[in-house]
């Protein structure tokens, strides 16, 4: 038994009077809903608004108690295991949209926001809100992972089109960083200090994004080859090129076999396809555009040598969504995946996929890779060829040959692994020359290291 569903009555008792008894959840069988690598909290919290989340954090300060911020759980599998975790505290219940004036383009957003529902909300106005996420995902979980899909090519990373966040800092303060309008450069940037930083920082409660008008029609351009190197030449001339695609993936064939529709099936009872099937298919770019007619046509012109064919209506839809759960589709099929979120400046993408390519193999892996083209962001997944799970210093020696291949301007952070495989090395990378800094700012805004302690680069 889990020594953590065992629940200190103070903690409960506490948080009761705050919050009302119906939203303090500790019977056993509700937190192992918010368990964290396998690890159960002692209570979980279900505040309805930012002051209760800054009363409870005040009081989990006070006894210093671990402290997790928790949305949809879509990323939470992301950072090194805990030790314990004392409290999680779900923002489901900030769930609203808190102002939304379609004439300025601009939307505010509780934290615990569906971000798909969002998203439908302002396409019935014929605006877009370009984070791609999965069902579930939270508009603070988004925000706290950073996440960035496909269309970060055409409208850029979630932090260049949020315009401010509200939040609660470790020991119970309101902290705010940019604003409700597009121009704002007063203050310190602390909206770009919360994005990214999964929940070490402090609890976000609100945000506000810059939106942009729904593109009319798009079509998606398949294109194949026969190596890496020919898609880079197509890359390279699509970065010169007059077109503005608003997503450019890029695929290696082993990849191509999870965005196909296959019955789900015990990981332990799985073997991937032959290597032989896997290699006679080809490299793919899909490139996706949007405008009119005639805009559409140039694109397609353009592209004639290179398409292999055209997806657009449902087709494009049902191919973006597999290829944005392409990580999720991975996972399900193989529990003992290693899956990296690398960046990479572009020119040296070539080299850091060919690195992935050897390590993967040196250790007994295969890599499946998509990701964006023109920005230099994949999804790389080492998928075991084994039935049998390896030795956890495979996971932890292939990390290390891979890393050890790329320049100081890269990163490659294990977003999943088995839970035992964390033990053995850092998931987050190699220590950043700025990490004297991060503690400070860490120090700043949770003093006593309340929250997510011991899972961040920064504990």
């Amino acid at each position: 038994m889990n020594s953590a569903t065992v629940v200190r009555p103070d903690i409960s008792s506490r948080f009761e009077s705050l919050l009302g008894t119906q939203f303090v959840l500790s019977d056993a069988a509700e937190l192992e809903r918010y368990a964290i690598d396998a690890v159960n909290p002692q209570v979980v919290l279900r505040p309805e608004n930012a002051e209760q989340i800054a009363a409870a954090l005040r009081i989990a300060n006070q006894e210093n108690w671990i402290v997790v911020p928790f949305g949809g759980g879509t990323r939470q599998h992301v950072g090194h295991a805990p030790e314990r975790v004392d409290v999680v505290l779900s923002t489901e219940r900030l769930n609203q949209i808190e102002s939304y004036d379609p004439g300025d383009l601009t939307i505010s957003l509780q934290a615990g926001a569906n971000l798909p529902q969002i998203i439908g909300t302002c396409a019935g106005h014929r605006q877009l809100l370009p984070i791609e996420a999965l069902e579930g995902t939270t508009v603070g979980g988004a925000l706290s992972a950073s996440e960035s899909g496909p269309l970060r090519a055409g409208f850029g990373a979630v932090r260049d089109f949020c315009i401010g966040v509200s939040f609660i800092t470790g020991d119970g303060l309101n902290g705010r960083g940019g604003g409700r309008v597009v121009k704002n450069v007063a203050g310190y940037d602390l909206m770009k200090l919360m994005i990214g930083s999964y929940g070490s920082l402090g609890v976000i409660v609100a945000a506000n994004f810059k939106l942009f008008p729904l593109p009319q029609q798009t079509i998606t351009c398949i294109c194949e080859f026969d190596s890496f190197g020919d898609a880079i030449v197509l890359r390279d001339w699509l970065l010169k090129s007059p077109l503005s695609p608003i997503a450019a993936e890029i695929l290696n064939p082993p990849a191509l076999e999870y965005l196909r529709d296959m019955q789900a099936r015990d990981p332990d009872e799985w073997a991937p396809e032959a290597l032989g099937v896997a290699q006679k298919a080809r490299w793919q770019m899909a490139i996706r555009f949007a405008g009119s007619d005639r805009v559409l046509a140039r694109c397609r012109s353009e592209l004639s040598s290179s398409m292999s064919r055209e997806l657009n209506g449902a087709e494009e839809t049902d191919f973006w969504k597999r290829l944005v759960g392409f990580e999720q589709r991975v996972a399900a099929r193989h529990r003992n995946a290693m899956i990296f979120q690398l960046n990479v400046p572009i020119a040296e993408s070539r080299a850091a996929l060919e690195a992935a390519r050897v390590a993967a193999i040196d250790y007994n892996f295969f890599a499946a890779i998509v990701g964006r083209a023109t920005v230099g962001s994949f999804v790389v997944a080492f998928v075991t060829l084994a039935i049998d799970p390896p030795a956890v210093t495979h996971f932890a020696g292939a990390a290390s040959e891979f890393r050890s291949q790329l320049s100081k301007s890269s990163s490659a952070l294990v977003v999943r692994c088995p839970r035992e495989a964390k033990e053995h090395f850092d998931v987050w990378g190699s220590t950043p020359t700025d990490i004297e800094l991060m503690q400070k700012i860490k120090r700043a805004l949770d003093p006593k290291g309340i929250l997510n302690r011991g899972r961040f680069v920064v504990a």
